[in-house]
């Protein structure tokens, strides 16, 4: 399978089956309800660990909950409620919203709170390597000392501005890995640096660890994630000797009115508005639509055109003839196998479905989490008035016939003439 790698910038060959594939995802920071953005790499690295394992992959996914963040702060603030109260609660919120999506869950959702003693000796080692140092209770990275800094994101360390100002810096560049316990903020750890709190960035690089070990397959998130989040990422684990993540994969944003959806910019409309609105089924078949690597443009109306598709595959069970000329199960598997080309599979979803090819349907929706409804068996007498109707037409008494279908339709069912003698299909 090839997938695109945003390091090298082209499409890399992962190992063949049964790998192992180990993937670590950035999940989501938890203040409020996740958008419905959020939802856009939880689903997609779901999918494509679905695709692995039915290639014959042995696949760990990975996807933390940030849990000690500023924004927790500043929201729990707002609110006049604990930090760790809010945290707890959003965590709550975004379970039960991406549950309610119908797809597994990852296999492993590792929280902030729970990794301090991992983070901290993550720190500690960088300190002893000269990578990282103390100021006034705060602990930053030193970005002139690792070489290849910029290199995912093609950021040039010479022209970068500071991340996060700070006149206890060495280094306007320079980001925090630990960060002294502020007036505002009602929870803190022990470190040997005295009590604070985790940077963001360190947070993912102790938890990958912690769940892989030193290197593993693939790291995964939203683009806006590669700068700084995750060139910051590897600063850190190769910063401390660890080969860290093969390949990255970042996943293109949904924008609103053209600009990225987002919390601080407020532009956002919530998972569980999209999923109360249209259902779980038009969200998965909305997603299907682009790919991955792509921007995707919200709204009402790309919404109601998923639902509209959503339902047509669910009904699928309507469609009378089977077409034998219709794509192969080979066809969609090449299409996945490139680049997770999940658009082209959605086209190849569609033929099938058009065809009546509900074995190949069924298989490839269920990849997504998408189903084909089983028809309901007709009553004695419906089938009793079929058996009629077609014997009628055996016999050439054709407006008998007509007459039988009537009658048929008026009981709430439609009759299709298939090459077998008939089908029986709920009219609604």
């Amino acid at each position: 399978m090839l997938l695109y790698d945003s390091l090298t910038r082209q499409k890399v060959e992962l190992p063949p089956p049964p790998g192992p594939i180990r993937m670590y995802v950035c999940g989501p920071t938890v203040y409020q309800r996740i958008h419905i953005g959020n939802a856009r790499p939880y689903i997609v690295f779901l999918w494509l660990k679905r695709w692995l394992e039915e290639q014959g992959y042995e696949v760990k996914l990975v996807e933390n909950i940030t849990d000690i963040n500023d924004k927790i702060y500043a929201a729990a603030a707002q609110r006049k409620t604990g930090s760790a109260e809010l945290a707890a609660e959003a965590t709550r919120w975004y379970i039960e919203d991406t549950d309610d999506l119908g797809l597994e869950r990852p296999d492993v959702e590792p929280l902030a709170t729970e990794t301090i003693s991992e983070i901290v000796a993550l720190i500690e080692e960088l300190v002893v390597r000269g990578l990282a140092y103390e100021s006034g209770g705060d602990v930053y990275y030193r970005v002139a000392a690792f070489p290849d800094y910029g290199r995912l994101s093609g950021a040039d360390p010479d022209e970068m501005v500071a991340q996060e100002p700070s006149d206890l810096k060495e280094d306007p560049r320079d980001f925090a890995l630990w960060k002294a316990t502020k007036a505002h903020e009602d929870t803190s750890w022990d470190s040997p640096w005295g009590k604070g709190r985790p940077g963001w960035h360190i947070e993912c690089s102790a938890m990958a660890e912690k769940c892989f070990g030193p290197e593993f397959e693939l790291h995964g998130g939203g683009l806006d994630l590669r700068f700084p989040h995750h060139e910051n990422e590897i600063a850190q684990s190769q910063g401390a000797g660890r080969p860290f993540a093969h390949l990255w994969a970042h996943n293109g944003m949904l924008q609103l009115d053209q600009e990225k959806m987002s919390k601080s910019l407020g532009n956002i409309v919530s998972l569980r508005e999209v999923l109360d609105q249209y259902g779980p089924e038009a969200i998965l078949v909305y997603f299907l639509g682009a790919h991955w690597r792509s921007p995707i443009d919200y709204s009402d109306e790309a919404m109601e055109a998923a639902k509209g598709h959503a339902e047509s595959f669910r009904n699928a069970f309507r469609v009378a003839a089977e077409r034998k000329d219709a794509a192969s199960w080979e066809n969609f598997a090449a299409a996945l196998d490139d680049d997770f080309n999940t658009p082209a599979a959605l086209a190849l979803l569609h033929e099938w479905r058009a065809a009546g090819r509900l074995d190949l349907l069924s298989r490839g929706l269920g990849l997504f989490g998408l189903s084909v409804l089983e028809a309901a068996e007709a009553p004695r007498e419906v089938r009793g008035l079929a058996d009629e109707r077609a014997r009628a037409r055996e016999e050439g008494r054709f407006d008998d016939a007509d007459n039988l279908r009537g009658r048929i339709e008026d009981e709430g069912w439609e009759v299709q003439d298939v090459a077998e003698g008939y089908r029986l299909i709920p009219r609604t």
